[in-house]
């Protein structure tokens, strides 16, 4: 039980086009160390995490639990999917939905590798928990993220302000199962 549900984890890997989405692997780690330093990966996440501490702290396979992807292109990881239960003290709109949310490395930013995987995640998603409302919440400053939620078909819930910022919340609708 994962708190995704009843959902068996890990998936097989999903394979899109171009990625694969797959549970993190040892090889994985000196990527998730980029990407949680990255100063411009987090501009719109309250800032990166010291690349010392992150060195220091990283299991050997990590961010390995339910929901979190690696995403993978030719062979080496450039982002990570995640889906999770937005927390109690999350907006009301979004408590008990399963929440969208994404990092890419910069290299793979402007490729449509995001939008390729979050589309393969929710399709995912779409199969083994049908007709789940999912929400994702992003920056209004952040226009990738805003353009990326419009074209996996999310729709405004709210706008509101945390963190010192302007944010946005959206619901994509459930699919509804199919006969």
């Amino acid at each position: 039980m994962t708190d995704l549900g009843p959902v068996a984890w890990p998936p097989a890997p999903i394979s899109t086009e171009r990625l694969v989405l797959r549970e993190s692997e040892a090889r994985d780690r000196a990527a998730f160390v980029e990407l949680l330093a990255s100063p411009d990966v987090h501009t719109y996440l309250g800032g990166p995490r010291p690349r010392a501490v992150l060195e220091r702290e990283l299991s050997e396979a990590p961010e390995r639990w339910p929901g979190s992807f690696v995403v993978e292109e030719g062979g080496a990881m450039i982002g990570q999917i995640l889906l999770r239960r937005a927390p109690e003290h999350h907006r009301p709109a979004a408590v008990g939905k399963v929440d969208l949310g994404y990092l890419f490395l910069p290299r793979a930013w402007g490729r449509g590798y995001a939008a390729e995987a979050c589309a393969a995640a929710l399709d995912w998603l779409d199969g083994v928990l049908p007709g789940e409302p999912v929400v994702l919440a992003t920056q209004t400053a952040n226009a990738r993220s805003m353009r990326l939620a419009a074209k996996l078909g999310f729709t405004e819930v709210e706008r509101f302000r945390a963190w010192d910022a302007d944010q946005w919340l959206g619901l994509r609708s459930p699919v509804p199962p199919s006969g």
